[in-house]
């Protein structure tokens, strides 16, 4: 096993990431404040949040586009897209649950991320994209109700 640095090196972080983690967690541990990368430890800290944020916005997308689907293919409906729609809710549930703080956010972006799931609908089906309302069929509450399937 390797031995932790007692400091972090200028480059550490760019050399090996992981012992970069590792090393400024036990600095961390071990109140070493002064001997910890700040630079580098607040550009990871931005990234997590920028990484959630994504996250919610994908996962939105996802579900958003298998709700098009299933409202405007009914004869292709699938378990498969079932599964998927399922999935998403699970997942977006779990990110909010860690995350209260991103639920303001989601009537922010479930507009943009509907137009986005309409391309990505669209370009999936076949379907022309103007099939597909310029606003959602369905309510950002229903899109996460685990009871809601559109007809």
């Amino acid at each position: 096993m390797n031995k932790l640095p007692d400091t972090i090196s200028d480059n550490l972080y760019e050399q090996d990431f992981l012992l970069w983690v590792e090393t400024t967690a036990n600095l961390l541990k071990s109140r070493k404040l002064t001997e910890i990368d700040i630079p580098n430890l607040i550009e990871e800290i931005e990234s997590i949040g920028r990484s959630e944020k994504r996250e919610l916005k994908n996962r939105l997308i996802i579900l958003l586009m298998y709700l098009l689907k299933w409202k405007y293919q009914p004869r292709k409906r699938t378990e498969s897209w079932k599964n998927t729609i399922i999935e998403q809710r699970i997942s977006l549930e779990l990110l909010l649950e860690d995350s209260p703080s991103l639920k303001p956010l989601l009537p922010e972006i479930f507009d943009k991320s509907y137009q986005k799931s309409r391309l990505k609908a669209a370009n999936e089906t076949g379907i022309k994209i103007d099939v597909f309302p310029k606003q959602s069929p369905f309510t950002f509450a229903e899109s996460l109700d685990f009871e809601y399937l559109p007809d």
